[in-house]
């Protein structure tokens, strides 16, 4: 089995890859730093600085007009994908957490996004199961609690209109997924790859972007 390219990122390395992309405007570099001032030990949740460019990226490539969140934390990605919106776009963001999710909404507000975005506070099992069966989401972005990983899929995926997208963060997790002992989240990831790498609805890939980033495309 050959691995291909071989790449090792360094500081250097990712430093240059994020000045060759989008830059993140003062509002989404803003949440960033007060993520990870307020939150020190818990801002790994936060979706990597080049996720923000690459998920606004794929709103506007599958033309989204309603996104689904699962997990918003102080609202970095929610950001990125409502920016990408048009006008009369909107974003479902699903979460449990008034703290964190306060953040979010001072982001939303500052970067004049807030109109588009929906905050559902709630068990995001609950949110998903209540909105319409018929598939009707362009773009769907899970971030959540990984032994729900699972729970959320089926739920999504009966919504995700043809063409449309999951794309699903943390599917390496560390690179602990490779623990065929592990428990907990890792195994809640590692149950998740493997439903996903064999669900015929869906054509999906594996990807090294960050901490492992799953993109499915509704068949």
């Amino acid at each position: 089995m050959s691995k291909g390219n071989t790449t090792r990122m360094t500081d250097e390395l990712y430093a240059y890859m994020l000045a060759h992309n989008p830059p993140l405007d003062p509002v989404q570099r803003g949440l960033v730093t007060t993520t990870y001032a307020r939150y020190p030990d818990s801002a790994g949740m936060q979706s990597a600085e080049e996720q923000g460019p690459l998920l606004a990226w794929l709103v506007r490539m599958v033309g989204a007009r309603h996104i689904v969140e699962v997990g918003t934390f102080t609202g970095f990605s929610s950001l990125a994908m409502a920016r990408a919106l048009p006008a009369d776009g909107r974003l479902i963001a699903c979460d449990v957490s008034e703290e964190w999710t306060a953040v979010a909404r001072e982001a939303w507000e500052a970067a004049g996004v807030a109109d588009r975005i929906e905050l559902r506070l709630a068990p995001a099992l609950d949110t998903l199961r209540a909105m319409p069966d018929e598939p009707h989401i362009d773009l769907a972005y899970l971030d959540a609690d990984k032994e729900n990983y699972v729970a959320y899929w089926e739920e999504l995926v009966p919504r995700i209109r043809p063409g449309g997208l999951i794309v699903t963060d943390n599917t390496l997790f560390h690179g602990r997924v490779v623990d065929p002992d592990a428990t907990g989240a890792v195994a809640g990831i590692r149950t998740f790859n493997d439903h996903v790498a064999v669900d015929a609805r869906m054509d999906s890939v594996l990807t090294v972007i960050s901490d492992g980033l799953t993109l499915s495309r509704k068949r």
